[in-house]
């Protein structure tokens, strides 16, 4: 479940507090979790009273899953996690949103200022899905805009949310809302850190941790885009690929660092340009324009079918946090 936005939803509190089933607490689970378990918990309703940031300055970060979890045990901070009914990590689907021609993607691509990315982001614990408009504001910050939505409809736009996207995006879609056709479904399971206002934390922000990331093309204009015979990339419509090992923590604070940015940096870890979307759509698609995410595709996403194990695994010559 996201965390930080009032949700005007029937009903949606009662509805959450029942859907989920306890956290594992097995030797195993304990022994693989990546942020610390003996970090205090956080409700979901104090989580959106602290730290309900719509507009904020994102960071993200790509690190291997067991380099994640020795560089989590070692953050100096008062952290705690979001915690409903004793579960503390939550199932995300996203259905991304794009033209026949790409203007979302290829906006991203080649940094335009007006980027936009129009998805449904579903919350599978708890069967809630809202449609979102995210666009860029000024000095890089990030707005998300969101309206309740059926999760039954989640791979396609209603009436309701063209009339909603097309309000949403005013100026900045060159072509008819109705373009818009689904065109990538996102999964992964994230568990999201309460970071409170310190010395070393100038606002109180959030953390998130994301694992068990895949990516499944829902186009074969996005998946075949500048493919031809000689360089046909091998990748298949409704094909679930993954990245073993592959971890995204992501921090949402103001304009200053959070202590989360500031540990991680000590740790020889630095933000890096990634978007589930367009760095999973280049990804698949290796003919479409992605220069300023090929460092990260060549060295993270070589994307496997699942089930299928990498060819070069990452190495597992990882420092020790000091």
């Amino acid at each position: 479940m996201r965390p930080f936005e009032t949700i005007t939803h029937p009903n949606w509190q009662n509805t959450i507090a029942t859907a989920f089933s306890p956290r594992p607490t097995t030797r195993e689970d304990i022994k693989m979790a990546l942020v610390p378990t003996y970090w205090q918990s956080i409700s979901l309703e104090d989580m959106n009273a602290k730290a309900a940031m719509q507009t904020r300055i994102d960071r993200k970060y790509i690190v291997e899953a067991r380099y994640a979890a020795a560089v989590m045990a070692e953050l100096n901070a008062d952290a705690a996690v979001m915690e409903i009914n004793g579960q503390r990590e939550f199932s995300y689907d996203s259905v991304y949103f794009d033209t026949p021609s790409l203007a979302s993607y290829r906006a991203a691509a080649t940094g335009r200022r007006n980027r936009f990315k129009v998805r449904t982001r579903s919350y599978l614990d708890s069967d809630l899905s809202f449609l979102e408009v995210k666009t860029e504001g000024e000095r890089a910050m990030t707005v998300k805009e969101r309206i309740p939505y059926q999760i039954e409809n989640r791979d396609r736009l209603t009436r309701e949310g063209l009339d909603y996207v097309a309000e949403s995006l005013t100026g900045l879609l060159e072509e008819p809302v109705t373009n818009l056709e689904p065109v990538l479904t996102t999964e992964y399971k994230r568990t999201t850190v309460f970071l409170p206002q310190s010395q070393e934390n100038p606002v109180d922000s959030r953390m998130t941790v994301d694992t068990s990331l895949a990516w499944t093309s829902l186009s074969e204009n996005a998946l075949l885009y500048n493919v031809d015979f000689g360089n046909y990339h091998g990748r298949t419509l409704g094909t679930r690929y993954t990245a073993p090992g592959m971890v995204i923590i992501e921090t949402k604070s103001g304009t200053a660092p959070s202590v989360a940015d500031k540990h991680l940096w000590s740790a020889g870890i630095r933000p890096v340009k990634i978007s589930k979307f367009a760095t999973g759509m280049a990804a698949l698609n290796p003919q479409l324009p992605a220069n300023k995410w090929n460092r990260v595709i060549e060295r993270w996403m070589q994307l496997s079918p699942q089930g299928v194990p990498l060819q070069d695994p990452i190495s597992a010559a990882i420092p020790l946090v000091r």
